[in-house]
């Protein structure tokens, strides 16, 4: 009963919040920025940062750890592990301007799709059509986004992970800090699952939980641009693995 409730609270705040207080906001923003992607980023933001502290409060022995440091990234490819959908909702929460790879169906839902679009977010890989071609777009345009303050988010698994294990990681995030010029930095998030658990409806919201969001080291440009792909890579991989055994950050310069 306590996870249907609560589970209600925030779809509720998904659905309705965002129909009654935002979408008139979204709207404003389409009809009048001059930016667009930036403005709808920001709205994002804070749509998503207001989930993050209703979840906080709703949910009864739930704990939200986020590294300070993690809000002052820009220019630069992130790269987390993927253990829920609550990682994305997080991630957004942290950064002001971000772009991300997103499935490509969600680009063709109503609502939802528009707004990833106009953020400026990236399809992920597809096969022809408009959402290959809009792909391409996005990367063209990634080195000026990034050049700019921008940050780009991916987890690199491509997929949440049912066990808690890192996944096979795909190139693509590492191949644009490479040609972009700019530093990866590693985060580690771990117990959104617990919360949220991949093929569950319902939060699990009846069980103690700390939900951690960890900077845990970084790859320098230099040191992408000098060693191949899947070298860094397998550090990056490596990074994840240390932490979630309790060892130290680590940077290669």
């Amino acid at each position: 009963m306590a996870d249907a409730a609560i589970t209600l609270v925030l779809w509720t705040y998904f659905t309705a919040g965002f129909l009654i207080f935002f979408a008139p906001i979204y709207l404003a923003a389409w009809l009048f920025s001059a930016d667009r992607a930036i403005a709808f980023q920001k709205l994002n933001h804070i749509f998503l940062r207001g989930f993050l502290r209703l979840m906080r409060i709703v949910v009864p022995g739930l704990a939200v750890e986020i590294d300070g440091r993690i809000s002052g990234l820009e220019s630069c490819v992130v790269v987390a592990n993927h253990r829920s959908y609550l990682d994305p909702v997080i991630l957004i929460a942290c950064f002001k301007r971000q772009s991300s790879v997103v499935k490509k169906d969600f680009f063709k839902t109503p609502i939802f799709g528009c707004i990833i679009q106009t953020a400026g977010y990236i399809p992920s890989q597809g096969k022809g059509g408009r959402l290959t071609s809009l792909l391409m777009r996005r990367i063209e345009k990634m080195y000026n986004y990034l050049a700019g303050g921008g940050v780009l988010f991916v987890f690199p698994e491509g997929t949440r992970s049912r066990t808690g294990k890192i996944g096979t990681f795909n190139k693509g995030a590492f191949k644009i800090a490479r040609n972009c010029n700019v530093p990866i930095e590693v985060l580690c998030i771990t117990n959104t699952d617990r919360l949220f658990t991949p093929g569950r409806f319902l939060f699990n919201t009846c069980v103690k939980n700390r939900i951690r969001v960890r900077h845990i080291g970084s790859i320098s440009a230099e040191y992408c641009s000098i060693h191949p792909i899947e070298h860094v890579m397998a550090e990056t991989r490596k990074m994840m693995e240390k932490h979630l055994r309790g060892r130290e950050p680590e940077v290669f310069e």
